[in-house]
């Protein structure tokens, strides 16, 4: 599904964060405009998840190499998980899930206005702002209470997106067989 391959990012920094914090953003951040730019020039659109994550990987990578070379990785992955609420959310309030933008890939043209279709990307959207929320909320109890580990909220960090992810893929195949299959 399309919409895996838009975290490949959120991939690629998490594993260089701990290599180098510096690296890790600039190649996440290579890796999200590389997406938008490429998918840009074949449709003629940007899909939201790839440019809310060329946006904050670009940001945070020019602020933490020109303004704070100090911040932690704890704060820059806080800092990305409300970006990404922030956007999954909007998406949701302005009645375009940012998952419709990767399911039209998996479904003929005529369906994509379909109420059922519409529906199942509204809850693809809402679980992953459940997700971004559980690595928020792990991380800034982590930071703020320090009533979790680091290791607690690593915890957090993995399985919740790990869920999503299994829930998004088989979803995908879900929706892809009931509007017709994947378009050539």
């Amino acid at each position: 599904m399309a919409l895996l391959v838009g975290f490949a990012p959120l991939v690629v920094f998490c594993l260089f964060a701990h290599l180098s914090l510096h690296l890790a953003l600039w190649l996440a951040f290579a890796m999200a405009f590389a997406l938008s730019i490429r998918v840009f020039l074949d449709t003629g659109r940007l899909r939201l998840f790839d440019a809310a994550n060329t946006f904050l990987f670009g940001l945070l990578a020019l602020y933490v190499a020109f303004i704070e070379p100090g911040l932690e990785l704890s704060w820059v992955g806080l800092i990305l998980e409300i970006g990404l609420l922030t956007m999954t959310l909007w998406s949701v309030a302005t009645r375009r899930p940012f998952t419709a933008d990767y399911a039209v890939a998996l479904i003929l043209p005529e369906y994509w206005r379909a109420p059922r279709f519409l529906r199942a990307n509204y809850w693809l959207s809402w679980v992953w702002a459940a997700t971004f929320a559980a690595m928020a909320f792990a991380d800034g109890v982590n930071l703020f209470l320090h009533t979790f580990t680091p290791n607690q909220a690593t915890a957090i960090g993995l399985v919740a997106p790990a869920a999503a992810l299994i829930y998004t893929w088989r979803r995908g195949l879900l929706i892809g067989g009931r509007f017709g299959g994947a378009q050539p």
